[in-house]
């Protein structure tokens, strides 16, 4: 059974450099669907995912071919500072909220991202 999860990590990492999308977008998702977590056991599990430096190469990469500068990468390090406290504060407020409300917004994130990125102009 661990290939399966080596599979979703994979095609995780696949559209994380393609896109930079991986955890919430891809891997929560397949968690609960394929592998009947729940809503909340799969969040904990892709965030476990995302402690590695799961885009160290991909950021290389970007950077190897001019597409990132020093700047764009200083950058990402104060997103990843708002990152490491917003996501310690999120998951306080995640466990407080019934399963079902907590599932249905993340719904809601994921309708309300795919309708601005088709609409954008």
């Amino acid at each position: 059974m661990f290939y399966q999860f080596l599979i979703t990590g994979f095609l995780a990492g696949i559209l994380s450099g393609l896109f930079g999308i991986g955890g919430g977008l891809v891997i929560v998702p397949t968690l609960i669907y394929f592998f009947k977590m729940s809503q909340p056991t799969a969040t904990g599990t892709s965030l476990v995912a995302l402690l590695m430096p799961v885009g160290l190469l991909a950021v290389y990469e970007y950077y190897r071919l001019g597409k990132i500068q020093s700047d764009h990468i200083r950058w990402g390090l104060f997103v990843a500072l708002g990152l490491f406290v917003g996501a310690f504060l999120g998951a306080k407020i995640a466990h407080r909220l019934p399963e079902e409300i907590l599932r249905k917004s993340f719904a809601i994130v994921l309708i309300l991202a795919a309708i601005k990125m088709w609409f954008k102009s």
